[in-house]
């Protein structure tokens, strides 16, 4: 199994969805402080608020400050006067700078005035006394905040304060919220993300995807209309570079056929000078001979031109009436007096290229009364391809070279009589046109015996 796929769209959406992943992770290490700091933020007001209580009482009525430090009292509150400071040195943890920032703040707020607060410790613990790491941050169990102070009262004297304060800061438990977080702040992300990657890298990569698409129907019609010129400037550019490649492929072509146009114009006018003078030759073994020969030259000048026109497609693609195209070849050979029976019918118009398509069928039909006997058509028809079968029942073609009878001049002499003429065109001629349809041609032995010829059309322009 591949954990990175083949497609270019697979692999920017991983990346898109990794490296997402590997942000929140890297930004949710500042979920640890925070939650720390909040453990400690209702224990730390609840001890604030005391003091200042203390200390508004201490200013009214200082007699009255020993009797209510005895009245608070409690094993999770210890409150001794001393005359000064002790030496202990205060906390300078940096990670309860904070809280003891929210100290000095409520004592401010509900007193009036800044009060001398020394803080000598200051910790988060579990339900064991252990300090609070990330398990207890996450467990159903509140934490303990543990607080040593020394305030100065408005008489002088130093309050030493010994603290122990649960958390109580939440209805939910801690496990509840982080469950909550996981699936707010992670899989919800996540499916976002992937949603807006599939959106985002599917839009980043069609024009991409156009400009393959494109490369591949050039290949079956040259005359394809050209990429529009829209989108970024990149994408721009690189359609202007296939609709300019396009361009000079289509002119090389046209340079190639006016080429073997005009040898084939220069060819002509001496072929048939030449069959002139033969025929001021008496009547010899030898004129017959060359009669034949300027015959065949002549034939394989035309074939020639034949086969490089089927591969450049110049006519205007139009909806063709494939049933009247077969009737219209029946009558043709019926004229030559060859019955060639059609077998089905095609259901609806089919969009192609009318002279070339009524040449490749010729080809395939003249192909199968030469060499074969019996001829017939079957049409198969259904929503994607439109199927034309020429069957003979002639001697076939060895199953190693029904492709390479495709090829241009090649000829099966083992299995073809030479003798009845052709120059191996008329299948590659079929071939090529089958191809500027977007089709194939495919040939197969008959288990009876004979040749089939399979013309395969698409329905949909391609």
């Amino acid at each position: 199994m591949k954990l990175i796929p083949d497609s270019l769209f697979g692999r920017l959406v991983i990346i898109l969805v990794v490296g997402m992943l590997a942000a929140q992770i890297a930004t949710s290490s500042i979920w640890f402080d925070i939650r720390h700091r909040q453990a400690l933020e209702i224990p730390a007001r609840l001890v604030a608020s005391r003091l200042a209580d203390l200390i508004r009482v201490s200013a009214r009525n200082p007699q009255q400050v020993d009797s209510l430090i005895q009245m608070l009292e409690s094993p999770d509150l210890h409150l001794s006067l001393q005359e000064r400071p002790s030496d202990q040195p205060t906390a300078d943890d940096p990670a309860t700078q904070p809280t003891v920032r929210l100290l000095n703040k409520v004592l401010r707020e509900k007193i009036g005035h800044p009060e001398s607060l020394r803080v000598l410790r200051l910790a988060l613990v579990d339900h064991a006394g252990s300090p609070a790491r990330l398990p207890a941050l996450l467990s159903a169990r509140p934490t303990v905040g543990l607080f040593l102070l020394e305030l100065q009262l408005p008489d002088g004297r130093w309050l030493r304060v010994d603290a122990r304060e649960a958390q109580g800061w939440s209805s939910k438990a801690p496990g509840d919220l982080v469950l909550d977080y996981v699936l707010r702040i992670y899989l919800l992300r996540i499916l976002l993300v992937v949603l807006l990657a599939l959106v985002a890298v599917r839009l980043a990569i069609r024009p991409l995807t156009q400009l393959t698409e494109a490369a591949r129907k050039l290949g079956k019609n040259i005359q394809r209309p050209p990429l529009p010129l829209d989108g970024p400037l990149e994408v721009r550019r690189a359609a202007e570079a296939f609709n300019l490649m396009q361009q000079r492929l289509i002119a090389s072509l046209a340079e190639r056929t006016r080429f073997l146009a005009a040898v084939s114009h220069d060819l002509r006018s001496p072929i048939t000078r030449m069959r002139l003078r033969t025929e001021l030759l008496g009547a010899t073994p030898i004129r017959e001979h060359l009669r034949r020969d300027l015959e065949e030259m002549e034939q394989m000048v035309t074939s020639t031109l034949d086969f490089v026109a089927s591969g450049e497609v110049n006519e205007q693609r139009l909806n063709i009436e494939i049933n009247a195209l077969l009737q219209s070849l029946q009558s043709d050979f019926q004229d030559l007096g060859v019955s060639i029976p059609i077998h089905g019918a095609a259901h609806a118009p089919l969009p192609g290229y009318a002279r070339s398509l009524k040449r490749c069928v010729h080809n395939l039909l003249e192909n199968a009364v030469r060499y074969g006997r019996q001829v017939d058509i079957a049409v198969l028809d259904d929503e994607q391809w439109l199927q034309i079968q020429v069957r003979d029942q002639g001697p076939g073609i060895p199953e190693a070279l029904l492709q390479q009878v495709l090829e241009p001049f090649y000829r099966v002499d083992e299995s073809r009589n030479a003798a009845t003429g052709g120059f191996g065109l008329g299948l590659s001629i079929a071939h090529s046109v089958a191809q500027a349809h977007g089709g194939r041609l495919q040939l197969e032995n008959r288990p009876e015996g004979g040749l089939q010829a399979s013309l395969y059309l698409p329905r949909a322009v391609l």
